[in-house]
C-alpha cells in the first residue's frame, strides 16, 4: 500500500485510499478518485448523500491527515454574508470615533479610512478560508448547503469560481492559495446547477455489510466479532425497511458503543428495544421495530448468520 507523508497531497488514487484509510475512514475506489482529482484540479467536491452517511467526517479526516486547519461553515436557514463572510465590529468602531473626537480629530475621511480597516473586521468561516495561513490552505467545508436559501447559494458562485471576496470598504480579498472545498447536502432541496457546475460530484451511500463490520471493528474495539455482525446485519436489513429516518453509520457506531457498554454479547428482543434510542431517532420508527416486525428481523437475522456458519 502506498504510504502519505503527512501534510503533502495524495500523488495517487491509492495515496488517497491510504491516507483516508489511515483514519480509520474506509473509502471506495470512486470516492478515493473523486477525492484524488479534486485535489489536484484544486476544484470544490460537491458530497451528496443521506444524513449520517459519513459525507462531514470526509473534510474532518482530510484536515487531520494533511494536517491542515478546517474550517467549517455551518449551512442553516437563513445565514447572511454578516455570518459567513465577515462583518464590521461596530462597537469598537464607535469608541473608535469617540476615542477620536475626544482627542480633537476633525479629519472625518482619517477616521473613516481607520475604522474601516482590516483591524475592525471581523473575518467569519468563508473569508477566514480564503486568507493566507501558515499552514497551507485550509479545508473548508460547507456544511448541509442545502439548508440555506438560493440567495446565499448564488453568492457562492463567487467564491467558489475565483475564491475572492469584495468588500466594499477595502476592496476585494483573493486566496493566494485556493482552499480545499468539501461541500456537503442532504438533498432535501435542489442545489443550483451553476454552483454544480463548479465542482467535482460524489454520492456518499451507506456502506455495504463488510465494510460496516469493518468500521466497527476500528471504531469500537471492545465489541465483539460476534456481537459486531448481528449488529451490522441488522442494521442492514433495516435499511431495507421503509423507515422515516434510516439510521446511519454513526448511528451503528453509537449502538455497537452502547450494546458494548452493557456488556452485551448477543442480540435478544429486550436489548434491541432497551437501546434502540441510539439506533433510531424518530418515535414511529421505533415503535414499529418495537413490535413484531422488529422480532422478525431479529429472527432473519439470527437464521442468516447461523447459516453462514
Amino acid at each position: 500500500m502506498a504510504r502519505q507523508v503527512r501534510g503533502k497531497l495524495p500523488q495517487s488514487i491509492d495515496e488517497t485510499r491510504a491516507l483516508l484509510e489511515a483514519q480509520d475512514y474506509l473509502a471506495g475506489t470512486a470516492l478515493a478518485t473523486v477525492l484524488f482529482l479534486a485535489l489536484r484540479m484544486k476544484r470544490p467536491l460537491f458530497l451528496e448523500g443521506e444524513a449520517g452517511v459519513g459525507k462531514t467526517e470526509i473534510a474532518k479526516v482530510l484536515a487531520r491527515a494533511l494536517d491542515r486547519p478546517l474550517i467549517r461553515l455551518q449551512c442553516y436557514e437563513g445565514l447572511d454574508v454578516a455570518s459567513a463572510v465577515y462583518e464590521w465590529n461596530y462597537p469598537a468602531q464607535m469608541l473608535e470615533i469617540r476615542l477620536s473626537e475626544a482627542a480633537g480629530m476633525v479629519d472625518r475621511q482619517r477616521v473613516e479610512s481607520d475604522i474601516f480597516s482590516e483591524r475592525f473586521l471581523i473575518r467569519r468561516p468563508v473569508l477566514q478560508a480564503i486568507s493566507t495561513t501558515a499552514g497551507g490552505a485550509p479545508v473548508f467545508l460547507i456544511d448541509e448547503l442545502d439548508r440555506t436559501d438560493e440567495a446565499f447559494e448564488a453568492f457562492l458562485l463567487e467564491v467558489l469560481s475565483d475564491f475572492q471576496v469584495t468588500i466594499p470598504e477595502i476592496g476585494t480579498i483573493k486566496a493566494d492559495e485556493p482552499p480545499i472545498v468539501i461541500i456537503t447536502t442532504n438533498r432535501t432541496r435542489e442545489i443550483h446547477d451553476a454552483l454544480k457546475r463548479r465542482c467535482l460530484y460524489h454520492w456518499v451511500d451507506y456502506p455495504n455489510a463488510a465494510q460496516e463490520l469493518e468500521i466497527i471493528r476500528r471504531k469500537v474495539p471492545g465489541c465483539s466479532a460476534a456481537l459486531s455482525r448481528e449488529i451490522v446485519a441488522y442494521v442492514q436489513r433495516l435499511r431495507t425497511l421503509d423507515l422515516f429516518k434510516n439510521p446511519g453509520v454513526a448511528e451503528t457506531i453509537d449502538w455497537a458503543t452502547a450494546l458494548t457498554e452493557l456488556d452485551a454479547l448477543a442480540l435478544d428482543p429486550e436489548k434491541v428495544a432497551d437501546t434502540l434510542g441510539t439506533l433510531l431517532k424518530y418515535q414511529d420508527d421505533i415503535a414499529r421495530i418495537e413490535g413484531t416486525e422488529g422480532s422478525r428481523l431479529l429472527g432473519e437475522v439470527k437464521a442468516e448468520l447461523l447459516a453462514q456458519g
